[in-house]
């Protein structure tokens, strides 16, 4: 079943604040020295063809969505810890959300099969889910990064292909 627009941008703005309590609520209330600031050696989270890029618009894809093969390989982009893992956001499958510092989080959606549990610890390049076609109609994987909680274009961070 293909999902309707109006309900991924209900997702979005579901994920979005799904996204911001995460970073409000496994933030530090005082800390002497907070993890904060870019998010260095961010990489591709999987191979494959850029099928849709990341815009702005009210409507637009908050992330990159990347084509490729049921089961095929999802990585952590960067090291950080798990804060969501499952299926509850209507629109984006089976998700997986990794924080990566106080500031920045990454979102892989649409998985047949997820590889690691909340709270726990991923290194870069970590497998973590295998490509699905969940909450979509075609196998792909959609990736976001946020910063505070806001989508940010994933392609700035990721190194060039």
């Amino acid at each position: 079943m293909k999902p309707q627009v109006k309900d991924v941008n209900k997702s979005s703005k579901e994920l979005e604040s799904t996204s911001t309590k995460a970073y409000a609520k496994n933030s530090p209330k005082v800390t002497v020295k907070a993890q904060t600031g870019p998010v260095k050696g961010w990489v591709w989270p999987t191979k494959g063809k850029i099928i849709k890029g990341f815009s702005n618009k009210e409507n637009g894809n908050k992330g990159l969505d990347i084509r490729g093969k049921q089961g095929q390989k999802i990585v952590a982009s960067a090291p950080g810890r798990v804060v969501y893992a499952g299926s509850a956001l209507r629109g984006y499958g089976k998700l997986i959300i990794i924080k990566h510092n106080d500031d920045y989080l990454s979102a892989y959606a649409h998985n047949s099969r997820l590889r690691v549990k909340e709270k726990q610890q991923v290194v870069v390049g970590q497998h973590i889910a295998d490509m699905g076609d969940t909450g979509t109609t075609d196998t792909r994987l959609h990736f976001e990064i946020r910063f505070k909680g806001k989508s940010v274009d994933p392609a700035k961070y990721l190194p060039a292909l």
